[in-house]
């Protein structure tokens, strides 16, 4: 009665695993790993066993001597000291042999490529908890629910059961995305190439297939190592592709060229008087990069004309383009299903001034973020049809049973099939005789649009630094890949087609050949 007396009962908490994270080939992006946690029982230590503990411990263990202290001092069974540990710091704890330390089995989040696709991926912290990116998006789903244990120690504080009113924990279910870990890997070499050629403060690529809007590949730079993420700075960790906007510039262009086809203003040889390089636009001068004077339609694209663009724009009139630039879904949130997006400003024509009709066509006063760049010329590559981008193709349980699926949805036509298709010739032709050319690839045919905006500093537009974008999608002829490049500040050089275009080019290059030898396997 006396032994029994003495014997101790206390609850112990269960973790559960994390759930997987895996690319749509099922290949491993976020796992959970066994590891070993230090606890104290300071009713069992001695004062020599205490007194070695805070002498060894500091040198081994994230802990303080006066934390170590505190944390002995206290009359419990049972008190965490250190958590998740790796295998070096397990061993050498053990070699110490000090009785009252023991180690309780858990698991730790593990990045297994460290940092590709961490700003997708996002990260999980000590406690399995997700703190960015689809580790927050699916948190609850990934998390699992805990157990529960209750642990009876006899006199000498031996543990004799183990699972006396057992609470078994439920692992979290697993995540398979859209994203292919190859086209993953192949996007972010090109990028990183760029990045350094280019000095650039930073960068973003996408890539989608416009058939679906399934996302294949999502990239930023600057960049961080998931397994290291407390050490990187928040800039480094911003999903820039989809939480930074900026003026886009001239590859915003597509939404007149589509809206005055759309609406039967302009025909592909329509010409327009370009006014050999100045315009005057209310109170503004507008100026070409190349002065030109008389233009088609299609090669006031092609050349990507301010003063061309801008003269479609005022015949239209401001409430026809910007029924068509909210028909692109500009100006408000695609919707995928990744935290952070935002949705870009798109001012409605009340809000316009005189000279905005010489600026929101070329791509000025609207602010825009990469995906839904990527968005609107995948609409446009998918034969006029917009679908919803998203991250997760499904969701399943430990049994590989799915709970939930996510399909191909459609938001809305935005432009006729035959309106696509003369829109795809004139974008073909950007890349293969106009300011595209860097984007060319032997053997396939390319559509795309260049960009090259100025960035605005302090509330003016800079001389000196500029935003660099590409958008396009390959085969021109049957779509598969539908792509945005954008680069922050690249100097000295810093148009799109001779920054941004190249890495679409070796992308997509490198992407083709992959889908290609997937068929054939």
């Amino acid at each position: 009665m006396a032994l029994a007396e003495k014997q101790h009962h206390y609850g112990f908490k269960l973790e559960p695993v994390r759930g997987t994270i895996f690319d749509r080939h099922l290949h491993p992006l976020a796992v959970n790993i066994p590891v070993e946690s230090l606890y104290a029982n300071p009713r069992q230590m001695a004062r020599a066993d205490k007194l070695r503990a805070k002498e060894l411990l500091p040198g081994i263990i994230p802990i303080s001597a006066d934390t170590l202290c505190e944390r002995l001092a206290r009359h419990k069974l049972f008190v965490w000291l250190a958590r998740k540990l790796d295998s070096d710091q397990v061993q050498r704890i053990k070699a110490l042999e000090i009785p009252g330390l023991g180690f309780r089995k858990e698991s730790k989040r593990h990045y297994p490529n460290h940092h590709l696709a961490a700003h997708l991926i996002g990260f999980a912290g000590m406690e399995n908890a997700g703190l960015e990116g689809l580790e927050l998006q699916f948190d609850s789903y990934l998390k699992g629910q805990a157990g529960w244990s209750q642990i009876i120690r006899d006199a000498r504080q031996r543990e004799l059961l183990i699972e006396k009113n057992f609470i078994p924990p439920q692992n979290g279910f697993h995540l398979v995305l859209t994203i292919d870990e190859t086209i993953q890997y192949i996007t972010e070499q090109a990028l990183d190439q760029m990045f350094v050629l280019s000095n650039a403060r930073a960068a973003s690529v996408i890539v989608m297939d416009p058939r679906t809007g399934e996302v294949l590949a999502l990239a930023n730079r600057p960049t961080y190592s998931l397994d290291d993420f407390a050490n990187s700075p928040v800039e480094n960790r911003t999903n820039r592709a989809i939480a930074y906007m900026y003026e886009p510039g001239s590859v915003f262009k597509i939404v007149a060229a589509s809206a005055a086809l759309e609406e039967n203003v302009f025909s592909e040889q329509d010409e327009v008087f370009c006014e050999n390089g100045s315009y005057r636009v209310g109170n503004h001068i507008l100026h070409d990069y190349h002065p030109y004077g008389t233009l088609t339609f299609q090669d006031v694209i092609v050349n990507s004309s301010n003063i061309g663009t801008t003269k479609v724009a005022q015949k239209m009139g401001p409430a026809v383009f910007y029924k068509y630039a909210q028909r692109f879904r500009f100006g408000m949130k695609t919707g995928i299903d990744l935290a952070g997006e935002v949705g870009g400003v798109l001012k409605p024509p009340s809000e316009w001034s005189k000279t905005s009709i010489g600026a929101v066509p070329i791509g000025h006063e609207v602010a825009v973020t990469p995906l839904q760049l990527v968005c609107a010329i995948a609409a446009i590559a998918n034969d006029g049809i917009y679908m919803k981008p998203y991250m997760v193709k499904y969701i399943t349980d430990e049994q590989n049973e799915i709970i939930k699926i996510q399909q191909p949805q459609v938001l809305g036509r935005v432009l006729s099939h035959d309106t696509a298709r003369r829109i795809k010739e004139i974008l073909t032709a950007v890349v293969e005789r106009g300011t595209g050319r860097r984007a060319q690839i032997k053997g396939v045919r390319i559509a795309g649009k260049t960009g090259t905006a100025q960035k605005v500093i302090n509330g003016s537009y800079s001389d000196s630094k500029f935003y660099a974008s590409f958008i396009g999608f390959a085969p021109a002829d049957d779509p598969r890949i539908a792509m945005v490049v954008v680069f922050d500040d690249p100097h000295p050089n810093h148009f799109g087609g001779t920054v941004a275009a190249p890495v679409f080019k070796e992308v997509v290059a490198d992407v083709l050949k992959y889908q290609q030898s997937c068929e054939y396997e």
